[in-house]
């Protein structure tokens, strides 16, 4: 498992799509930061807050992480080395959670250059470090478990298929649906199916985060996500042995 994990690290990061992917999410990030008027900038807010770093990076995660894990198993299944790997003593959830956990390793790698905005603005502040570090902390652990849900899902849709780029178009729609479209729906909805709904959504669970705070139920929330959509990743690689 632990050989498999670093040859998807190693895959991703000796090519030069996968810095430039992670160069295209710091690079966004920064220009809404410091560039773009408005009530996002952080030099016309006047607020020691990365504020629009956590709202704005789940969008960009819709399409980053999708990217990230497009291959993982479409390429495996587009060559054949998936039948290849399935023979060999490592189990199929070994299988799966290595390429998750590459995915996730990947994710975290694409959120520490954005550590250089959170310095910058801890030496703006008025006085210097005029930042609320723990509630920024428990932000970045928000948007991380976020990420880490995406990638359970992108490794799922590439699982389905052959084709990356339909592995890639799969696994937006289901980030879409599963961030934004629960809450979209509920509003469609009476009690108590609109409650249902918005707490399937993974923004209604991001909310709370990205202000800092770090609760149980989101926490559970979280990882049964990840769960489920291994264990369907799991259910897709197996049925291809019936």
């Amino acid at each position: 498992m632990y050989a498999l994990y670093l040859k998807e690290i190693r895959s991703f990061l000796n090519s030069l799509t996968g810095y430039l992917t992670i160069l295209f999410f710091v690079i966004t990030i920064g220009i809404w930061m410091w560039i773009f008027p408005g009530p996002g900038n952080v030099l016309d807010m006047g607020e020691a807050s990365l504020g629009v770093l956590f709202s704005n990076a789940p969008i960009i995660f819709l399409f980053l992480i999708p990217a990230i894990t497009m291959r993982s198993i479409a390429e495996e299944n587009r060559t054949g080395t998936i039948e290849l790997l399935l023979t060999k003593p490592i189990s199929d959830t070994s299988i799966i959670l290595a390429k998750y956990l590459a995915s996730t390793t990947l994710v975290l790698l694409a959120l520490l250059p954005t550590l250089i905005y959170y310095y910058s603005i801890v030496e703006l502040g008025d006085p210097k470090g005029n930042i609320d570090h723990a509630g920024t902390l428990g932000a970045y652990f928000g948007l991380f478990l976020l990420g880490a849900v995406f990638a359970s899902i992108g490794v799922f849709a590439s699982a389905l298929t052959k084709n990356q780029v339909i592995s890639f178009l799969l696994a937006v729609l289901l980030c879409f649906t599963v961030y934004i479209g629960f809450q979209f729906m509920a509003t469609t909805l009476d009690a108590p199916f609109d409650y249902i709904f918005i707490n399937l959504s993974i923004q209604e669970h991001y909310l709370g985060m990205q202000k800092g705070v770090i609760d149980s139920r989101d926490l559970i929330y979280y990882i049964s996500v990840i769960i489920i959509f291994i264990l369907l990743t799991k259910m897709v690689m197996q049925s291809r042995r019936w």
